[in-house]
């Protein structure tokens, strides 16, 4: 079931190009030549088919001054980690699952899809679940994330296993991580962002829903 073009707001109206301000026009600018070809390569949905900006992007054109810092922290996240893509997305899913943050399972299941995770496994981390089928650095990324952030802390001997598996290094990158997509689902569930399509495919590859 999709999303009707209006409701992609969410609580707040889709910003129309011709309105914006200057400052607005240019971090719109700068989301249209960097996150919607990221997002049409995944693929996932970022744009209305008149060209406005949905998902996270629409609520960021109301703070340009802030948004655009906030990017740059998820550029510098992104190009900066020691992380492999498969960890990275494990972590983000199991954050979006702890949030109900749909927009965010949505575009990242797809992200998780083209880093070679299993339709079951990210079908069971979108619903807060284990999968069986994540390698021991996988889980064990998932596990950190789980406890930092329902517990806001993690314990002494889990910190320790991260720690050997990770090194110094993974840890602070996976906190960066968890940190960036906070905020990515704090500002979704804030405005009761829709995703657009949806979140999962059924285990045959066709189209279905988990919620």
């Amino acid at each position: 079931m999709s999303t009707t073009t209006d409701a992609l707001g969410g609580r707040l109206p889709l910003a129309d190009p011709a309105t914006l301000t200057d400052e607005q026009r240019e971090l719109f600018d700068l989301m249209m030549n960097t996150m919607v070809p990221w997002a049409d390569q995944v693929p996932f949905q970022s744009t209305t088919p008149d060209g406005r900006l949905i998902g996270p992007f629409n609520p960021a054109l109301l703070n340009p001054a802030t948004a655009t810092k906030f990017l740059q922290l998820q550029f510098a996240e992104q190009l900066n980690t020691s992380l492999d893509e498969r960890v990275r997305q494990v972590i983000v899913l199991t954050v979006g699952a702890i949030w109900g943050a749909d927009y965010e399972l949505y575009a990242h299941a797809a992200v998780a899809r083209q880093a070679g995770l299993p339709e079951s496994a990210i079908r069971t981390l979108v619903s807060g679940g284990v999968p069986d089928e994540l390698t021991e650095r996988e889980r064990l990324a998932q596990r950190v994330t789980r406890q930092l952030c329902r517990d806001h802390r993690v314990g002494d001997d889990l910190y320790r296993e991260a720690e050997n598996t990770f090194g110094t290094l993974g840890l602070i990158d996976m906190t960066s991580l968890i940190g960036v997509y906070h905020g990515v689902c704090i500002t979704l569930t804030m405005f009761a962002v829709p995703a657009p399509g949806p979140i999962v495919h059924d285990l045959n590859d066709s189209p279905g829903q988990t919620r």
